[in-house]
């Protein structure tokens, strides 16, 4: 009996020094952050300096979204909220130009709750049908 009661309060112990390991407030802020900037909900400025110069090569401003592929940055910018009309802008970057990515205003998101985003339609595709009578 002493030995379950000692295996139980070790199991005990071990989860409450589990339970203070999961993430900060500022880790779950900064996640959902990156989801409602991935969903056209935070507006942005991303800039491309020149280092040598000093100079602004390019800016793009607006509710954006943006990757990073290889050399270059694809900035995908909400235009129109109604119709969901975007734009899709390409830079280069180089081993002088550097990007620098600003958020414009606050943005309220839970500091302790992660955030998911479920879509139905995304699990249907939209098809596009080509025959020869319409190409």
């Amino acid at each position: 009996m002493k030995r379950i009661l000692s295996i139980a309060a070790i199991a005990l112990a071990g989860t409450i020094a589990l339970t203070g390991c999961g993430p900060t407030a500022a880790d779950s802020a900064s996640e959902n952050l990156s989801k409602a900037a991935e969903n056209f909900e935070v507006p942005r400025r991303i800039v491309g300096v020149n280092g040598i110069t000093d100079k602004v090569e390019w800016s793009v401003e607006g509710f954006c979204s943006y990757e990073l592929p290889g050399d270059r940055v694809d900035v995908t910018c909400l235009v129109n909220r109604k119709t969901g009309e975007v734009t899709r802008t390409t830079m280069s970057l180089s081993d002088n130009v550097f990007m620098v990515n600003t958020q414009l205003q606050g943005v309220r998101v839970d500091l302790f709750r992660p955030r998911i985003i479920l879509r139905p339609t995304a699990l249907i595709p939209d098809f596009d049908l080509s025959t020869p009578g319409n190409m």
